[in-house]
């Protein structure tokens, strides 16, 4: 039998009945990890450089690609994500939303795009957005703060708005500020529309959303003759002291994972059999333990991809590898994710362009936001949509001008749309693959559908 709670219900509602201290638990870690960006940034440079860099990134365009680290320094990059995401934790505890996979995804994606393209300043009217959605719904904001924060993959629109050459400041601060709320008022029905024509197959479901209100966007800004400008800053040469930064955070991850819970391994081995559809809470199938170890195998893994194809450690990168690690608690680990990158590869060597190039580079890491397709149709069928994937998203892109940091997350919303029911088709004599389901709160944590292995 159908669930009857919607998609959104299902992002945002814990599946496992977690006592208060686990929660506390998982966001004091999640906040340390911030806090550790913080300290890095002032350790690399110095709080002069780290003000005017916050200053110069929170006046600076955002649209892909705009690596912050360019635009503010290396610093100053860092210290964004870290009070960021230190600001998002705050206001998980304020208003007592409950730590799943879910959060936990959302948290480290703000914390990876707090390197390239998400501010200070940017993402708050669309957060703000999103609560007063909540409270048109009658709900409390805490069922909703998940998509609030995924929702943010729009806060390029603010920026664009906001400091404008074309417009006097008296129209561009208003109008910046109310495109925002709206955004946010809007975005969360459409990501629980859009959930099922994608049933889970893609893990940025607010990337896709976001790409189809980006689109119209767009369309309205052409329309007064106003169009966004694409943008490219891509720093290099910093590999060496990056590299051991993320190696130093996985590490860390790896061992915290391993203190927390001595059954940890065997959680992971839990993780590992699931197909990673969402919604999939991996905390609550294997444990917290279990899944920072997931996590920071597969961090490792892509931050071992990049550095084997040539590829540059700057703001868009480590933001991706960021992702890789906060959806390894919401869906992705080391045996799904593996052949999407495959794909993309593959895809791309009889193609006019390097594996290193910055958008195949970052098409390989997001991609593995199709890691379901693999966890549920096994490997071939993950490598197919990779490989379809590496060529989606270079065409999507110009369609919202950039101003969607879910690029990825959009590309592979249409890729799973469409490719899923091919599968099911080619897949003659199988049940029919049905919206995943979720057990209430109080059941044992582990998801029900006719995926589980």
């Amino acid at each position: 039998m159908l669930s009857t709670e919607t998609p959104d219900d299902a992002m945002n509602e814990p599946i496992r009945p977690a006592p208060e201290t686990a929660d506390r638990l998982i966001l004091r870690v999640i906040s340390g990890y911030a806090a550790l960006f913080v300290v890095f940034g002032f350790l690399v440079s110095s709080p002069t450089e780290i003000g005017e860099g916050l200053v110069a990134i929170m006046t600076s365009r955002d649209t892909l690609l705009t690596d912050y680290f360019g635009v503010g320094g290396v610093g100053a990059g860092f210290v964004n994500a870290g009070l960021l995401t230190l600001s998002a934790c705050l206001v998980y505890f304020l208003v007592g939303a409950r730590l799943n996979g879910a959060a936990v995804a959302a948290l480290f994606l703000l914390l990876g795009f707090g390197l390239f393209g998400k501010n200070l300043l940017n993402i708050w009217f669309i957060v703000f957005g999103v609560a007063l959605y909540a409270r048109f719904k009658g709900q409390p904001f805490a069922t909703h703060i998940n998509a609030a924060f995924f929702a943010v993959a729009l806060s390029p629109v603010t920026s664009e708005i906001l400091f404008s050459s074309l417009l006097p400041v008296e129209v561009a601060v208003p109008l910046g500020i109310g495109t925002g709320v709206l955004i946010g008022f809007i975005l969360p029905p459409v990501a629980a529309q859009v959930f099922k024509a994608q049933m889970g197959f893609a893990l940025y479901n607010m990337g896709f959303a976001a790409g189809l209100v980006g689109i119209l966007i767009v369309a309205l800004y052409k329309s007064y003759g106003f169009v966004p400008d694409p943008v490219l800053i891509w720093t290099t040469g910093n590999n060496l002291l990056l590299g051991s930064f993320v190696g130093f955070v996985l590490a860390t991850m790896l061992a915290i994972g391993l203190l927390l819970d001595r059954h940890a391994p065997c959680g992971f081995a839990r993780i590992l059999r699931e197909s990673g559809q969402a919604p999939t809470d991996f905390i609550a199938i294997g444990g917290f333990g279990a899944t920072l170890i997931n996590m920071a195998l597969s961090g490792a893994i892509g931050l071992a991809y990049v550095l084997a194809v040539g590829g540059d450690l700057n703001g868009p990168v480590i933001g991706a590898l960021l992702s890789i690690m906060g959806f390894a608690a919401f869906g992705k680990h080391p045996k799904n994710l593996v052949p999407i990158i495959i794909g993309v590869v593959l895809g791309s060597l009889a193609k006019p362009w390097h594996l290193a190039d910055p958008s195949i580079l970052l098409a390989a890491l997001f991609g593995t936001n199709l890691a379901p397709i693999a966890g549920r149709f096994g490997w071939g069928w993950g490598i197919a949509a990779g490989f379809l994937h590496s060529s989606a998203v270079l065409s999507v892109g110009v369609m919202h001008g950039g101003l969607n940091l879910y690029n990825n997350g959009f590309a592979a919303g249409i890729v799973a749309t469409v490719l899923v029911p091919i599968i099911i088709a080619v897949q003659s004599g199988r049940a029919p693959v049905e919206p995943p389901l979720c057990q209430p709160s109080g059941a044992s944590g582990r998801r029900v559908d006719d995926g589980d292995a």
